[in-house]
């Protein structure tokens, strides 16, 4: 048997993922919208071996744009174009499953499969910004429990959509003159609390069978649906301590659903500063910090916590008091993260405004290539990970450091491979190619 091996993702962010990143004098803003930047990414993550390069998505505008680079590019679209500029790495599109319908959504994901020749995922999310919500009619976002409920009925139309076709389905036989099997073809004739959908899909069966299933969110609804669902997981962990309890609870809650848990791969966010020195790693957080700009931090913590503070107030500490951990908020796994650094901390608004500016929540690191290397196999040894999504401070040089100085250490040590052993994103990860299933008639109450 094979060793286990690491799997890394290239998370890209407009600019980077310091808030601040836009301002740094080695990031090109001007290029944020160039595609042909993107596709230089997503060539040196390939030539680094990793598995996939990743896109978040939100249907809606963040409120401080006025302060960072927080729009979204359609993920469709940008990778498309990077499916043509690359061969072997996947790519990773987020979608909501409460403001796309489930047939729309099949097509698309279908079609990157069949475009990139079998590298696509599908990071499913339910989209936990209240603003969207008057972009597409509603008066009021759909509430968690909610949003959820509707997630589970729309994965479970969606997988139908993709086994609509078996795999045996697309005959072309010349000679014959039989094009497809119809007998092969399926409506799923699918009638839910949430959802109607007739079906079958309108393209053939995609090369992985379905595009591989990502999830992100840990509160509880998310952990429940990640262990019935999920192929990969991404989340936030702050210490190893949270990143074990974690992992050992989503691999348990996929056994109990009969799952085989090395099948649900765990993968925490980290956003890593390098030096050739820890002191000058160090000494680079702290440029970047002194870049951000407190309208920007303060907004962005009035969002995860309700609080709303002053510029006056920055060098205070945060009164644990004000935070109301009721209510909609408070069932967020991003809320209790942060809950956990002041509870843990006990920082002043600044601190944890700078805690916070690196990468929204996601674990930040420091060091030379070797510690940050070392902190990647500890996690991943201890139980904690069985890969990383990399969270580049700033872009491209941010990526080019850890592809050039932190990779060939983790090569090196057995820990990452070398060489791509197969073509889709489904083979990088380890994962088998799903049958069909058959098409379900089940009702939802």
């Amino acid at each position: 048997m094979s060793a286990r091996k690491l799997h890394l993702n290239l998370f890209v962010y407009p600019g980077g993922h310091h808030e601040a990143a836009w301002r740094y004098h080695g990031t090109d803003p001007s290029r944020i919208l160039d595609i042909g930047f993107y596709q230089d990414l997503a060539r040196r993550a390939e030539q680094a071996t990793l598995d996939a390069v990743f896109f978040a998505d939100g249907p809606s505008l963040a409120d401080n744009v006025r302060y960072a680079s927080r729009f979204r590019l359609e993920p469709f679209t940008w990778l498309s174009a990077i499916a043509a500029a690359t061969e072997r790495i996947g790519l990773i599109a987020t979608a909501s499953t409460t403001y796309t319908e489930p047939y729309n959504l099949a097509r698309l994901f279908a079609s990157l499969d069949h475009l990139s020749r079998g590298r696509a995922g599908w990071n499913i999310v339910t989209t936990g910004a209240p603003q969207a919500a008057g972009n597409f009619g509603l008066d009021a976002h759909p509430v968690h429990a909610e949003r959820y409920d509707r997630a589970r009925e729309f994965v479970e139309v969606v997988t139908q959509l993709w086994d609509s076709w078996e795999d045996e389905a697309l005959v072309v036989d010349q000679k014959s003159g039989l094009f497809a099997d119809t007998d092969r073809i399926h409506e799923i004739n699918h009638t839910g609390r949430h959802l109607k959908v007739r079906g079958p899909l309108n393209l053939p069966r995609s090369p992985q069978g379905r595009p591989v299933y990502v999830q992100a969110g840990s509160s509880q609804d998310g952990r429940s649906f990640a262990a019935a669902h999920a192929e990969a997981v991404f989340t936030a962990h702050q210490t190893l301590r949270s990143g074990q309890e974690f992992y050992a609870d989503l691999k348990a809650r996929a056994t109990a659903l009969g799952r085989n848990p090395d099948q649900v791969l765990v993968l925490p966010g980290i956003s890593p500063f390098i030096g050739s020195t820890e002191a000058e790693a160090r000494a680079l957080h702290e440029e970047f910090n002194d870049l951000t700009q407190p309208e920007y931090s303060l907004q962005l913590l009035h969002r995860l916590l309700g609080l709303r503070l002053s510029a006056d107030e920055l060098d205070g500490p945060v009164d644990r008091r004000l935070i109301e951990t009721g209510g909609e908020r408070g069932n967020g796994s991003r809320f209790q993260l942060v809950l956990d650094i002041i509870d843990r901390e006990q920082p002043t608004v600044r601190q944890l405004l700078h805690r916070l500016a690196g990468a929204r929540g996601h674990r930040v690191v420091t060091g030379t290539p070797e510690q940050v290397a070392d902190q990647i196999q500890e996690w991943f040894e201890q139980g904690a990970a069985d890969g990383f999504n990399i969270m580049p401070p700033w872009l491209p040089g941010g990526f080019d450091l850890f592809a050039d100085q932190v990779v060939p250490i983790l090569q090196a040590r057995g820990l990452f491979r070398t060489t791509y052993d197969g073509t889709t994103l489904r083979e990088h990860y380890g994962l088998p190619r799903p049958t069909a299933v058959p098409t379900s008639t089940k009702e939802y109450a």
